[in-house]
């Protein structure tokens, strides 16, 4: 059985809420600040991450490219508009050691592309590795295991 205090959970469940809340703004550029300098974020199917294939359909391994996605999604790619908003189950505890957790959570996420009825856009679980750093709980890495094999043309924004 894993043993975590009551302030780390809910410290790690904000960080998810807190996320969730931040990808589901617009506002790119706070994204990135959910992570460590040197970070893992990736966006698997999930039958590659059964069967260990090293394939992801993203797949940044540092802060400073989750800047540059940021930097992209607000200046260079262009494609029709639409918001997107995150259920996020509550966290599961895998591994905790007092500075880091490993741990995961189910999510959905709903696009609506405007004068149009929102639509499922992307299911899967986060499989993540959180620190404790000064400025509060990080991702080290977050792995973005997506349930279905086919999914839209194009990624534009984070899951």
């Amino acid at each position: 059985m894993i043993s975590i205090d009551f302030q780390d959970y809910f410290q790690l469940t904000q960080l998810y809420a807190n996320y969730a809340k931040a990808v589901d703004s617009g506002d790119w550029d706070l994204w990135p600040e959910f992570f460590t300098e040197e970070c893992s974020y990736k966006l698997v199917p999930r039958e590659n991450h059964e069967r260990g294939f090293p394939l992801a359909t993203l797949m940044f391994e540092s802060k400073g490219m989750l800047k540059d996605r940021a930097y992209g999604i607000r200046e260079t790619l262009f494609h029709d508009p639409y918001y997107q908003r995150h259920v996020v189950g509550a966290p599961v505890i895998h591994k905790a050691d007092g500075r880091r957790f490993e741990s995961e959570a189910n999510y959905a996420v709903f696009r609506t592309k405007l004068s149009q009825e929102s639509t499922v856009f992307n299911t899967g679980r986060y499989l993540d590795v959180v620190v404790k750093t000064p400025d509060g709980l990080k991702f080290e890495s977050r792995h973005c295991i997506y349930d279905s094999e086919m999914i839209p043309n194009s990624i534009i924004y984070p899951i």
